[in-house]
C-alpha cells in the first residue's frame, strides 16, 4: 500500500507505528512545506510542498499521486481536512481513498459554533454554545446560564485562544476584541476523548478506544489512561450515525452529571492516538484492509485493556542540512 501523509510535521512516532505494523507491506510518501520537519526522516519519500492555502497545491498533491502510485491520502492538520473533502472526486478518480470526511462534515467539524447547532438539531448532547456576545447576553440576563464561561475560536485547533472567563465585563471586553470567539458554558465533568475508526467500505464504526486526560498541554493530551464505559461506545456510535466520516478520527468528550457530551471531532489522526495502538488498536491494519485488501474490517469496539498509561515526552531527530535537502523532493 502507497500512503500519502500530507503535512506530516512531527508525527514521527505515527510514520514509526505503521511501519511497526505494515514493515515492507507499506510504501509511506509524505510532504510538508519545510525541510526541518521531523517525521520526513521515517518517510519513504518526501515532497516539498507551498503553503495548502497556493493555488497549485492540490495539482501538485495529485501529481504526487500519480507519480508515487497513492492508493490512500490523508492529512495531519485540520485546515486541510476540508481541503482534501473538497477534492475528493479528483483523488477517486485517479483511484486514491480520500481518508478525510465527506466535504460537508468536514465543513462542520471545523467550524465548532456551526457543529454545536447540528449536534442540537441532531440531538446528541453538546456544551451550550453561543456565536455572539449578544446571544450570551439574552440567556444570562433570562438567568439561563451564569459565570464563569469558556472562550474560544469559532475555528482553529491546538486550544490556541481558549480560556476561562469569570466576569461579564470581561467577557464583553475579550469578544469587543475577537469577533471570532465562541461562548460555551463551562464544563466541570471529566475531560477525555476518544480515537474512533470508521471503516470506508462499511461506513460503520468498527473501533473506540477511550481515554481519559491526566495532563494537557497547548495541542492536546500528553498523559492519558485508557478505560472501557458501553455507555461512552454508545454515544460515540450514535453520534457518527448523523456524519460521514471516512478513517480515522479524534472525539473530544466531557462527562458530567453521569452523561457524555461531544465538545469537538478532529476528524483525523489524533496527537494522541498513539495511546490507542500501543493498547493494541491497530489503524494502520485497518487503513490496509480497507484499501489493499478492499476488505471490511471486523467490529472491535471496546477490545483493549483498561489502564493503560500513556506518557509523551520530547525526542529529536539529528541530521545534516545537506541531507535534509537530498531528502525532500520538490516537482
Amino acid at each position: 500500500m502507497n500512503i500519502l501523509f500530507c503535512s506530516v510535521g512531527r508525527r514521527c512516532e505515527l510514520l514509526k507505528d505503521f511501519k511497526k505494523t505494515l514493515g515492507d507491506k507499506v510504501c509511506m510518501v509524505v510532504t510538508d512545506n519545510s525541510i526541518y520537519a521531523p517525521a520526513p526522516t521515517f518517510a519513504d519519500v518526501c515532497y516539498k510542498v507551498p503553503l495548502i492555502t497556493d493555488p497549485g497545491y492540490i495539482p501538485m498533491i495529485l501529481e504526487i499521486c500519480k507519480r508515487e502510485k497513492i492508493d490512500a491520502v490523508t492529512t495531519l492538520i485540520d485546515p486541510e481536512i476540508s481541503i482534501l473533502a473538497a477534492h475528493r472526486k479528483e483523488f477517486e478518480e485517479i483511484g486514491v481513498e480520500v481518508l478525510a470526511p465527506y466535504e460537508e462534515t468536514a465543513k462542520l467539524c471545523f467550524d465548532k459554533y456551526e457543529m454545536y447547532k447540528y449536534l442540537t438539531e441532531k440531538g446528541i448532547r453538546t456544551v451550550k454554545t453561543y456565536g455572539s456576545f449578544s446571544d450570551f447576553e439574552k440567556d444570562y440576563n433570562e438567568g439561563k446560564i451564569d459565570f464563569p464561561v469558556f472562550v474560544k475560536p469559532r475555528t482553529g485547533s491546538g486550544s490556541v485562544g481558549a480560556r476561562k472567563v469569570d466576569t461579564y465585563e470581561l467577557l464583553k471586553e475579550v469578544t469587543a476584541k475577537d469577533s471570532g470567539l465562541i461562548i460555551q458554558e463551562l464544563m466541570t465533568g471529566k475531560d477525555m476523548d476518544a480515537d474512533v475508526y470508521v471503516d470506508t467500505i462499511s461506513h460503520k464504526v468498527v473501533a473506540v478506544f477511550s481515554k481519559k486526560k491526566i495532563s494537557t498541554t497547548i495541542g492536546g493530551a500528553n498523559k492519558t489512561i485508557s478505560f472501557k464505559d458501553e455507555k461512552l461506545f454508545e454515544f460515540a456510535q450514535k453520534a457518527m450515525e448523523v456524519f460521514k466520516f471516512n478513517g480515522p478520527l479524534d472525539m473530544d468528550l466531557f462527562y458530567q452529571d453521569g452523561e457524555y457530551y461531544l465538545s469537538e471531532i478532529n476528524p483525523r489522526f489524533g496527537g494522541a492516538y498513539l495511546h490507542a495502538y500501543g493498547a493494541g488498536v491497530d489503524f494502520p491494519l485497518f487503513i490496509y484492509r480497507n484499501v489493499e485488501e478492499k476488505k471490511e474490517n471486523p467490529q472491535q469496539i471496546g477490545e483493549y485493556d483498561e489502564n493503560v498509561v500513556m506518557m509523551m515526552y520530547d525526542s529529536v531527530v539529528i541530521d545534516k542540512l545537506e541531507n535534509l535537502k537530498e531528502k525532500m523532493k520538490e516537482l
